[in-house]
């Protein structure tokens, strides 16, 4: 580790363990938090943000940033009680902006909470057994899992994995209860973070857990990705390491990665393994500069076998090899279907992760008046699981009573269907240009073109934007990666895996926002003319090349 710190890790260093300054900032009668408190904050799952919308009018009145926060609750896996849920619709309407926010790790995100609103919406989330701490920051985040619940004898024990590898990887510090949950305060000399030490992560941290042959976790993209090895039912873990997305337009050394295999080891040594990963990144990961901190880049530059030695010296024991992986899919589990105990789950489709309007009435209604458990997915949608049949059609009912379309009856197309895009403006303090406010005009002239063109049946290129080069949506997974390069424009990549195994390639720069639809027509019609019988897009354009794409786009526009 560098002796140089950066200036976050300075302050993680003065916080007393994620204390101050919130502590002393909490009720100072600001509307917001200094720069300091700012970034200790994000590890109680808080962002300080303001209305870009706002500012230049704002700006000309003498008055400063529209000041609002992002709250986002850590739910491992997904999976929330019917009481849990409605606790957290509520909250929408008492507190935050009307709206919840699902997010790509099965999070969900409060938008427009003013500051004196922080302390009791943690207070309720806290009562309902549900917390917002570790949700961001410098540690490991929230653990995703497959929501699907198939009764097949193993993906309800790895939900249970994830739920508690999640709890065992919170921090220790008593701050979060002191500070919102008006705990004693209790910082001495005895108390101590034993995994993550006083300034914690170099940067954050990301797990997820697929199921047997389907990665709609995207798990090639996580820090570790865990994979279940199934025999006679859970046999244990193939381990995949030094995945990532984000990347920072102008430094070509940072850059998207995707997860390497590790090694396949029995479940009953699954956490052990995954803490001594996290402490080989603790001790070895960069702290000097912040780009360069995610652990992507330390396996990059100590190669996987320097980095398999080190995790087998923290665990004083070698590691075996890591099983060859199958995909057969990584699909989000839309529409109905049967779990195999005689129950039924509906994957309903949430345009952009935005519960609002009809929408959200029409999931409360059905929760409240059903008692339904819900999963939040990878892909920001919901999940209503362990429907009895009998209540199959009371359940359509009541969301088609509320305008809400049942996926795969011919209401949604299904290019939008599988779109994602991040919140980006006007909140978002990383954004450069729009994502989830321009994706739904953006997607459908897409799905006015696969129409045309005779190819609005499948396969369907999934298609993900993004407001800057962070990657929250995973465009660089995608078949379709759109990310947001400057204002109204965007960085194309093309020909990721639908499996997610492959990542995309960059394109064409600057494409501005409504030539998407025009640049993807000549790409989509060669598709058309020359794909092989059930060749998805992403693989068709890494058959036959950038290049090759690029002569039919050139050849179009001249």
């Amino acid at each position: 580790m560098s002796e140089k710190l950066s200036k976050v890790e300075q302050i993680k260093l003065q916080s007393q363990r994620l204390r101050g300054p919130v502590d002393r900032e909490l009720e100072n009668g600001l509307d917001h938090f200094s720069e300091e408190g700012y970034q200790i904050l994000k590890f109680h799952g808080i962002y300080q943000q303001d209305d870009r919308d706002l500012r230049k009018a704002r700006k000309a009145q003498g008055l400063g940033p529209a000041y609002s926060f992002m709250i986002r609750v850590a739910i491992p896996g997904g999976a929330l009680t019917p009481q849990q849920y409605l606790a957290l619709d509520d909250l929408a309407d008492r507190l935050g902006n009307a709206t919840l926010r699902i997010t790509t790790r099965q999070a969900i995100q409060y938008h427009g909470v003013h500051k004196g609103g922080l302390k009791p919406l943690i207070q309720t989330l806290h009562r309902h057994l549900l917390t917002t701490l570790s949700a961001c920051g410098d540690v490991v985040r929230n653990v995703v899992a497959c929501p699907a619940p198939f009764a097949d004898g193993v993906r309800a024990e790895v939900l249970a994995y994830a739920q508690a590898l999640s709890q065992r990887l919170k921090p220790r510090t008593r701050a979060y209860y002191e500070i919102w949950l008006d705990g004693e305060k209790a910082v001495s000399a005895e108390e101590s973070e034993p995994l993550y030490g006083d300034t914690y992560l170099p940067r954050k941290f990301k797990i997820a857990f697929a199921a047997p042959g389907d990665n709609c976790v995207d798990v090639y993209t996580q820090d570790i990705g865990i994979v279940p090895v199934v025999g006679q039912g859970l046999e244990g873990f193939t381990l995949l390491v030094g995945g990532g997305l984000g990347q920072s337009h102008g430094l070509k050394e940072t850059r998207p990665i995707l997860a390497k295999p590790l090694t396949t080891i029995p479940k009953a040594q699954l956490f052990e393994v995954v803490e001594a990963i996290v402490r080989v990144q603790r001790d070895h990961g960069r702290r000097d500069e912040r780009k360069y901190s995610r652990m992507k880049y330390l396996v990059e530059t100590w190669g996987l076998e320097r980095f398999k030695a080190t995790v087998e010296a923290y665990l004083g024991t070698p590691l075996p090899p890591a099983e060859p992986l199958h995909w057969a899919s990584g699909d989000d589990h839309l529409g109905w279907h049967e779990q195999g105990d005689g129950r039924l789950f509906l994957g309903l489709f949430v345009e952009n992760g935005r519960v609002r309007d009809e929408l959200r009435r029409g999931i409360r209604a059905a929760v409240e008046q059903l008692g339904l458990e819900v999963r939040l997915t990878p892909q920001q949608n919901l999940l209503f699981i362990n429907v009895p049949p009998e209540q199959k059609a009371q359940l359509e009912a009541l969301l088609q009573a509320h305008g809400v379309p049942i996926p795969f009856q011919g209401q949604i197309p299904l290019v939008v269907q599988q779109a994602m895009a991040c919140p980006a403006l006007p909140t978002c303090g990383l954004a450069i240009t729009e994502a989830e406010r321009a994706m739904p005009k953006v997607i459908r002239e897409v799905d006015a073109l696969l129409t045309q063109l005779g190819l609005q049946e499948g396969p369907i290129p999934h298609i993900r934007m993004t407001g800057c080069p962070n990657g929250c949506a995973r465009p660089y997974s995608a078949e379709v990666g759109l990310v947001g390069r400057s204002l109204n424009s965007y960085t194309l990549y093309l020909g990721g895996s639908p499996l997610g195994t492959r990542l995309g390639e960059p394109f064409l720069d600057n494409l501005k926002r409504e030539d998407i639809a025009p640049v993807l027509r000549p790409l989509l019609a060669y598709y058309k003319e020359a794909r092989l019988e059930g060749e998805a897009f992403g693989d068709f354009c890494q058959r036959v090349g950038l290049e090759a794409l690029r002569e039919r786009l050139h050849a179009a526009q001249t």
